[in-house]
């Protein structure tokens, strides 16, 4: 079975991070601007997609954040799992080394897998030099943004 995974160092503490990962203006800083909340599902809206990328926010604390997708949209991704793991860098302390995967892809998707593989390695850079310098640069600005969202 096919995983995306992705390593990254960044001049940034723990906290910075999750903050980046599991709040509304660290999402939107660096993701996309069509971020919101219902219940502990994360929706993502991204430029010309037929509905909101539903996340189930599983787990979201200094050592991992970790969500489970579970809309039918896109199909491709129905019952993946999106982790990122925070660690201490080993040879500084202001740094955290950021482990990312992306697991869980069923047989009849891998096809799609290189693409998206691009699309994880554009957004950590763009992740990492929002948590760095605190630049907003998100990758999708969606037209329109038809849920509100709670922090």
């Amino acid at each position: 079975m096919p995983e995306i995974a992705l390593q990254i160092d960044i001049a940034a503490s723990r906290s910075r991070l999750l903050a980046a990962l599991d709040t509304h203006d660290g999402l939107t800083a660096w993701w996309t601007t069509g971020v919101s909340r219902d219940g502990d599902d994360l929706l993502f809206e991204f430029p010309d997609t037929p509905e909101p990328f539903r996340l189930r926010r599983d787990r979201a604390d200094e050592d991992r954040v970790a969500w489970t997708s579970v809309g039918a949209f896109p199909p491709d991704w129905l019952d993946t799992t999106v982790t990122w793991d925070l660690f201490d860098h080993p040879d500084d302390p202001h740094r955290t080394r950021l482990l990312f995967r992306h697991l869980g892809w069923r047989p009849d998707t891998e096809r799609t897998v290189p693409m998206v593989a691009g699309t994880w390695a554009e957004l950590l850079v763009r992740l990492k030099d929002y948590v760095q310098s605190g630049k907003v640069q998100p990758y999708f600005v969606p037209r329109v943004h038809a849920h509100q969202h709670t922090d």
